[in-house]
């Protein structure tokens, strides 16, 4: 019974998707049906098959083998410290630098025209399979690959004139997929890479669902939209470039995450001070800002497929995503599962609860994408800016919804 609690979760989320339409007798049945299918699809093929099994295994071996030879460049750097053992050294020294490697590694393959390839095709699927137009199937593609702030570029010459559902579905799966710098850089720290690349494809199709739930197309639209456009992307003299500039990226992104964290967790531990502080006056013992969002989120998390008994512990982990960001919250369940692991033998969740948790925290999903997404499409389009601002937080929850209704999809399977 406990398997198929998924099911009421599916139909919770969709509910919700459906009661925060802002135009019902517009949504498209073919479009909302075909991506729940293809969300299903991919979890079948992965969970259900012997092939499906081999290829996600193969794939994250592969990753994993390309993201060991940034090692050569981190060793040459910092020696015995990347090696050290110390959580700490392990973070600042493996975890980060990877980041800086993937960066340089993605924009040289943008430069040689590999990644565009694979965006078409992988848009080429979204745009037969589920029914959006090309802009839309191009962005999600590009979202699953280099993340919310840089995929807008491929579309830039249409966010002036896009319809106002193509430029919601943009911010949506945006915030619904992570990067593949920060799905690398979240492997190098310890979080399960099947888990991580099936929630990236996966959250293509769930963002587009919520998308078009929420603001769908109108009809009228559909002639305006180009069905076939040119992925556009920076151009740089030779490979040598290519690689400088994506590696200058990847530092200023590496130092963003390192800052953010340094931030938000001495915030959090300041505010649970302070909780605890005030708890203590009323009988609250040891209050702090994880238990209260592990009370709030913990009903959404039992009904996508967490056991009651943990769905404190995930409603916690996707409380922080939601409210600080993806990077923390891994961060947290990390350091929580080592801390169960010394003090009790036992890993922090079940093996069922821990994949779906997993799987509902891979997402850029948060309050602080929603500056984010202003900020980078904004620059690009800013006559929109005032659009994408009162956009953000019916986003963020569209998106939130998607990576929930993935891991809903995933514990079904399980």
């Amino acid at each position: 019974m406990e398997k198929y609690i998924g099911i009421l979760g599916v139909m919770v989320l969709l509910a919700i998707a459906y009661g925060f339409s802002s135009n019902r007798k517009h949504i498209n049945p073919r479009t909302i049906f075909s991506a729940l299918a293809l969300q299903f699809a991919i979890a079948l093929f992965v969970f259900k098959t012997p092939w499906g099994k081999v290829v996600l295994e193969k794939v994250t071996f592969y990753i994993e083998h390309v993201l060991n030879y940034s090692m050569k460049g981190i060793g040459f750097i910092f020696g015995d410290w990347a090696n050290s053992g110390n959580v700490v050294l392990s973070f600042a020294t493996v975890v980060l630098p990877v980041i800086i490697f993937v960066g340089a590694l993605m924009t040289v393959l943008f430069h040689l025209g590999i990644m565009q390839l694979i965006m078409r095709g992988l848009g080429f699927v979204l745009r037969k399979t589920i029914g959006i137009n090309g802009i839309e199937a191009i962005a999600a593609s590009m979202n699953i690959f280099v993340g919310q702030d840089s995929a807008p570029f491929a579309v830039r010459p249409y966010l002036e004139t896009m319809p106002k559902s193509t430029l919601f579905l943009i911010m949506v799966t945006g915030m619904a997929t992570i990067a593949g710098s920060i799905l690398a850089g979240l492997m190098a720290l310890g979080v399960d890479g099947q888990s991580l690349i099936v929630a990236s494809f996966m959250g293509a199709p769930g963002g587009i669902l919520m998308a078009k739930m929420i603001m769908p197309s109108d009809p009228a639209d559909a002639d305006t939209t180009p069905e076939n456009i040119d992925i556009q992307t920076t151009k740089h003299s030779n490979v040598i470039e290519a690689a400088a500039v994506g590696a200058s990226e990847g530092v200023k992104l590496a130092i963003t995450i390192g800052a953010m964290l340094i931030a938000f967790i001495s915030l959090i531990a300041l505010l649970n001070g302070i909780l605890g502080g005030v708890g203590g006056w009323f009988g609250f013992e040891g209050l702090t800002f994880q238990s209260l969002l592990g009370q709030i989120f913990r009903p959404l998390m039992f009904v996508v497929g967490v056991p009651w008994a943990e769905a404190g512990i995930s409603g916690t982990l996707f409380g922080e995503k939601l409210v600080l960001n993806e990077f923390v919250a891994y961060s947290t369940f990390i350091e929580m599962d080592k801390t169960a692991v010394l003090e009790t033998g036992k890993t922090l969740l079940s093996d069922r609860a821990n994949k779906i948790t997993t799987i509902a925290l891979c997402g850029f999903a948060n309050f602080s994408s929603i500056a984010i997404v202003i900020g980078g499409v904004g620059t690009l389009a800013p006559g929109r800016r005032a659009e994408l601002a009162s956009f953000g937080l019916k986003a963020v929850l569209a998106a939130s919804m998607s990576n929930l209704l993935s891991a809903a999809i995933v514990g079904l399977m399980l």
